[in-house]
Protein backbone atom coordinates (compact mmCIF):
# COMPACT_ATOMS: atom_id res chain seq x y z
CA UNK A 1 0.00 0.00 0.00
CA UNK A 2 2.84 2.31 0.72
CA UNK A 3 4.38 2.00 -2.53
CA UNK A 4 1.07 2.76 -4.58
CA UNK A 5 0.53 6.34 -2.40
CA UNK A 6 4.21 6.96 -3.21
CA UNK A 7 3.82 6.42 -7.06
CA UNK A 8 0.80 8.09 -6.66
CA UNK A 9 2.80 11.39 -5.97
CA UNK A 10 4.92 10.52 -9.01
CA UNK A 11 1.81 11.69 -11.43
CA UNK A 12 1.81 15.31 -10.50
CA UNK A 13 5.41 15.67 -10.36
CA UNK A 14 6.06 13.90 -13.52
CA UNK A 15 3.25 16.17 -15.08
CA UNK A 16 5.11 19.50 -13.75
CA UNK A 17 8.06 18.31 -15.25
CA UNK A 18 6.72 17.82 -18.73
CA UNK A 19 4.82 20.53 -18.63
CA UNK A 20 7.81 23.17 -17.87
CA UNK A 21 10.02 21.34 -20.20
CA UNK A 22 6.70 22.49 -22.99
CA UNK A 23 7.46 25.93 -21.89
CA UNK A 24 10.85 26.22 -21.97
CA UNK A 25 11.20 24.13 -24.91
CA UNK A 26 8.91 26.56 -27.01
CA UNK A 27 10.35 29.63 -25.65
CA UNK A 28 13.41 27.99 -27.20
CA UNK A 29 12.12 27.37 -30.43
CA UNK A 30 10.51 31.00 -30.20
CA UNK A 31 13.94 32.30 -29.44
CA UNK A 32 15.96 30.17 -32.13
CA UNK A 33 13.33 31.80 -34.62
CA UNK A 34 13.93 35.26 -34.18
CA UNK A 35 17.95 34.74 -33.89
CA UNK A 36 19.51 37.71 -35.56
CA UNK A 37 16.31 39.36 -36.38
CA UNK A 38 15.84 41.62 -33.54
CA UNK A 39 17.95 44.88 -33.05
CA UNK A 40 17.82 46.87 -30.09
CA UNK A 41 19.46 50.37 -31.63
CA UNK A 42 17.34 52.44 -34.70
CA UNK A 43 20.86 52.65 -36.83
CA UNK A 44 20.90 49.11 -37.39
CA UNK A 45 17.12 47.61 -37.86
CA UNK A 46 16.97 46.81 -41.58
CA UNK A 47 14.75 49.16 -43.58
CA UNK A 48 11.12 47.75 -43.77
CA UNK A 49 8.29 49.75 -45.82
CA UNK A 50 5.92 49.69 -42.17
CA UNK A 51 6.27 48.94 -39.01
CA UNK A 52 3.68 47.36 -36.50
CA UNK A 53 4.08 48.87 -33.38
CA UNK A 54 2.41 45.96 -31.37
CA UNK A 55 -0.75 46.58 -28.70
CA UNK A 56 -0.14 48.35 -25.15
CA UNK A 57 -2.13 50.36 -23.35
CA UNK A 58 -0.86 53.28 -20.95
CA UNK A 59 -2.46 51.87 -17.89
CA UNK A 60 -2.56 48.51 -16.71
CA UNK A 61 -5.61 46.93 -15.66
CA UNK A 62 -5.06 48.42 -11.98
CA UNK A 63 -4.57 51.77 -12.93
CA UNK A 64 -1.31 52.30 -12.94
CA UNK A 65 1.29 53.23 -15.51
CA UNK A 66 1.87 50.68 -17.74
CA UNK A 67 5.90 50.72 -17.97
CA UNK A 68 5.68 48.94 -21.55
CA UNK A 69 3.63 51.48 -23.06
CA UNK A 70 6.39 54.76 -23.28
CA UNK A 71 9.34 52.83 -24.47
CA UNK A 72 7.62 51.17 -26.83
CA UNK A 73 6.02 54.55 -28.51
CA UNK A 74 9.35 55.96 -27.97
CA UNK A 75 11.14 53.00 -29.98
CA UNK A 76 8.46 53.35 -32.93
CA UNK A 77 8.80 57.38 -33.36
CA UNK A 78 12.70 57.23 -33.22
CA UNK A 79 12.09 54.31 -36.01
CA UNK A 80 9.56 56.38 -37.98
CA UNK A 81 12.05 59.54 -37.71
CA UNK A 82 15.43 57.46 -38.70
CA UNK A 83 13.79 56.90 -42.14
CA UNK A 84 13.60 53.21 -41.26
CA UNK A 85 9.76 52.78 -42.10
CA UNK A 86 7.32 55.17 -43.96
CA UNK A 87 4.62 54.09 -42.08
CA UNK A 88 3.51 52.91 -38.68
CA UNK A 89 0.27 50.42 -38.27
CA UNK A 90 -0.12 50.59 -33.94
CA UNK A 91 -2.29 47.34 -34.00
CA UNK A 92 -4.11 46.37 -30.58
CA UNK A 93 -7.57 45.67 -28.40
CA UNK A 94 -10.58 47.70 -29.30
CA UNK A 95 -12.74 45.22 -28.50
CA UNK A 96 -14.41 46.71 -25.19
CA UNK A 97 -15.66 49.86 -24.63
CA UNK A 98 -13.71 52.57 -23.12
CA UNK A 99 -10.64 50.29 -23.89
CA UNK A 100 -9.04 51.48 -27.10
CA UNK A 101 -4.88 50.46 -27.35
CA UNK A 102 -4.91 51.85 -30.96
CA UNK A 103 -5.86 55.56 -30.41
CA UNK A 104 -4.03 56.00 -27.15
CA UNK A 105 -1.02 54.48 -29.18
CA UNK A 106 -1.37 56.98 -32.45
CA UNK A 107 -2.10 59.63 -29.81
CA UNK A 108 1.23 59.47 -27.70
CA UNK A 109 3.12 58.59 -31.22
CA UNK A 110 1.52 61.91 -32.70
CA UNK A 111 2.75 64.01 -29.09
CA UNK A 112 6.26 62.49 -30.26
CA UNK A 113 6.07 64.18 -33.69
CA UNK A 114 5.06 60.99 -36.08
CA UNK A 115 2.21 62.97 -38.39
CA UNK A 116 -0.80 61.64 -37.85
CA UNK A 117 -1.23 60.84 -41.46
CA UNK A 118 1.79 58.18 -41.39
CA UNK A 119 -0.58 56.04 -38.54
CA UNK A 120 -2.33 53.61 -39.62
CA UNK A 121 -5.07 52.20 -36.35
CA UNK A 122 -5.46 48.25 -36.84
CA UNK A 123 -8.53 47.99 -34.42
CA UNK A 124 -8.80 44.05 -34.58
CA UNK A 125 -5.34 43.22 -32.94
CA UNK A 126 -6.92 41.23 -30.36
CA UNK A 127 -3.79 38.94 -30.05
CA UNK A 128 -0.08 39.27 -31.47
CA UNK A 129 -1.16 36.85 -33.95
CA UNK A 130 -3.97 38.54 -34.95
CA UNK A 131 -1.71 41.70 -35.47
CA UNK A 132 1.04 39.84 -37.38
CA UNK A 133 -1.47 37.83 -39.63
CA UNK A 134 -3.27 41.26 -40.73
CA UNK A 135 -0.26 42.90 -41.28
CA UNK A 136 -0.42 40.54 -44.49
CA UNK A 137 -4.23 40.10 -45.32
CA UNK A 138 -5.39 43.39 -44.77
CA UNK A 139 -2.70 45.63 -44.73
CA UNK A 140 -1.01 44.33 -47.64
CA UNK A 141 2.66 44.38 -46.20
CA UNK A 142 5.17 41.24 -47.05
CA UNK A 143 8.25 42.96 -45.43
CA UNK A 144 7.51 44.51 -41.32
CA UNK A 145 9.62 45.94 -38.33
CA UNK A 146 7.79 44.86 -35.37
CA UNK A 147 8.04 47.49 -32.15
CA UNK A 148 7.81 46.09 -28.79
CA UNK A 149 10.05 44.53 -26.20
CA UNK A 150 12.17 41.88 -26.82
CA UNK A 151 10.27 39.05 -25.28
CA UNK A 152 7.30 40.19 -27.11
CA UNK A 153 9.02 40.80 -30.98
CA UNK A 154 10.65 37.67 -30.81
CA UNK A 155 6.89 35.87 -30.64
CA UNK A 156 5.46 37.79 -33.60
CA UNK A 157 8.69 37.46 -35.53
CA UNK A 158 8.02 33.21 -34.96
CA UNK A 159 4.38 33.85 -35.81
CA UNK A 160 5.37 36.63 -38.87
CA UNK A 161 7.79 33.50 -40.50
CA UNK A 162 4.80 30.97 -40.39
CA UNK A 163 2.58 33.40 -42.39
CA UNK A 164 5.07 33.87 -45.33
CA UNK A 165 6.37 37.55 -44.02
CA UNK A 166 10.07 38.44 -43.99
CA UNK A 167 9.85 40.30 -40.20
CA UNK A 168 12.49 42.13 -38.19
CA UNK A 169 12.09 43.63 -34.14
CA UNK A 170 13.13 46.71 -32.26
CA UNK A 171 12.80 46.41 -29.26
CA UNK A 172 12.00 48.79 -26.68
CA UNK A 173 13.65 49.66 -23.52
CA UNK A 174 12.82 46.68 -21.53
CA UNK A 175 11.36 46.75 -17.59
CA UNK A 176 12.90 44.99 -14.96
CA UNK A 177 11.16 41.48 -14.30
CA UNK A 178 10.59 42.40 -10.38
CA UNK A 179 8.40 45.27 -11.71
CA UNK A 180 6.17 43.14 -13.84
CA UNK A 181 6.52 39.35 -13.10
CA UNK A 182 2.91 38.78 -14.06
CA UNK A 183 3.32 39.76 -17.35
CA UNK A 184 6.85 37.76 -17.82
CA UNK A 185 5.11 34.59 -16.54
CA UNK A 186 2.32 35.26 -18.98
CA UNK A 187 4.80 35.82 -21.64
CA UNK A 188 5.84 31.84 -21.06
CA UNK A 189 2.57 30.53 -21.71
CA UNK A 190 2.11 32.28 -24.66
CA UNK A 191 4.98 31.29 -26.17
CA UNK A 192 3.38 27.82 -25.57
CA UNK A 193 0.46 29.17 -27.51
CA UNK A 194 2.20 30.46 -30.50
CA UNK A 195 3.45 27.33 -30.96
CA UNK A 196 0.08 25.25 -30.72
CA UNK A 197 -1.34 28.11 -32.80
CA UNK A 198 1.29 27.39 -35.66
CA UNK A 199 1.77 23.58 -35.26
CA UNK A 200 -1.42 21.91 -34.08
CA UNK A 201 -4.37 24.59 -33.67
CA UNK A 202 -4.08 26.54 -37.25
CA UNK A 203 -5.65 29.32 -35.23
CA UNK A 204 -6.72 32.23 -37.55
CA UNK A 205 -7.30 36.02 -36.89
CA UNK A 206 -10.77 36.65 -34.73
CA UNK A 207 -11.40 38.60 -37.64
CA UNK A 208 -9.80 40.17 -41.52
CA UNK A 209 -12.10 42.60 -42.99
CA UNK A 210 -11.44 44.56 -45.92
CA UNK A 211 -8.00 45.89 -47.51
CA UNK A 212 -6.32 48.95 -46.28
CA UNK A 213 -4.20 50.91 -48.22
CA UNK A 214 -1.04 51.85 -46.51
CA UNK A 215 0.23 55.66 -47.29
CA UNK A 216 4.23 55.12 -48.13
CA UNK A 217 4.13 58.28 -50.55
Amino acid sequence: MKTIRKRWWLCPALLAVLALGAMFGCEAWIERAAAGRCFDAVETVPAAPVAVVLGTSPRAADGRANLFFRPRMEAAAALFKAGRVKALIVSGDNGTQGYDEPTDMKSMLMQMGVPAEKILCDYAGFRTLDSVVRAKEVFGQQRVIFVSQRFHNARAIYLAQASGIEAFGLDAKDVPVALSVKTYIREKLACVKAVLDVNVLGTKPKFLGEKVDVPLD
